[in-house]
């Protein structure tokens, strides 16, 4: 526990000293900005992922229902939280989503395309699970975290990972849950893709 307590103490003050330089100069949410897991201090998966049956056909739109963050030091040091949240405490092999979309408008690689997440249970063999990172239950993301998202999706049909007649879902129509917040919720349903269609993997 003290070993755990100093590596997070280290870890602030990295952030804190790197505060000063806002990696969103990166353009966040104009271009896609993918973050690798290598950039946010991923830990390594605890066993072998479950590979990808591609492309996949569903995307499931989460938040994290965590405290939000707008810079790119600030969102690696969120996400690094929430995966040793998924793995210490959830006993989970890595954490749950594919990506993770910050207010800085930047995406983080969770376990990428070719992996399986935990995000959904029953669902996340053949899908996509995207986090935003914050609470969505009063207000609605900003337009460059939307826009991040909407590009990663984009990208995934491009490259063949998402089938091009996916099915897009909000993590509340699959599971008992708020996620992704009331405001996402409208804000995806007028997206391209939504379904009310439920498929099981």
């Amino acid at each position: 526990m003290r070993a755990q307590l100093i590596k997070y103490l280290l870890f602030a003050i990295f952030i804190q000293l790197n505060s000063g330089h806002d990696d969103t100069l990166a353009r966040g949410g104009e271009i896609l900005r993918l973050v690798s897991r290598d950039e946010w201090i991923a830990q390594p998966p605890s066993k072998e992922l479950e590979p990808m049956q591609l492309p996949a056909t569903k995307v499931i739109i989460a938040h994290t229902a965590t405290e939000g963050c707008d810079t790119q030091a600030m969102c690696t040091f969120r996400i690094r939280l929430i995966q040793t949240f998924h793995m210490e405490s959830r006993n989970w092999d890595d954490i749950a989503y594919n990506f993770l979309v910050g207010g800085d408008g930047l995406v983080y690689e969770g376990r990428g395309w070719d992996k399986v997440g935990v995000h959904t249970n029953g669902f996340n063999r053949g899908s996509i699970g995207i986090a935003f990172v914050g609470t969505f239950t009063k207000i609605a993301p900003s337009t460059k975290q939307l826009r991040a998202a909407q590009m990663i999706i984009a990208e995934g049909v491009r490259l063949g990972k998402l089938s091009t007649d996916y099915k897009l879902y909000g993590h509340r129509q699959l599971i008992a849950s708020e996620s992704p917040g009331e405001e996402l919720y409208k804000i995806i349903k007028l997206w391209p893709h939504w379904s009310n269609q439920i498929e099981e993997s």
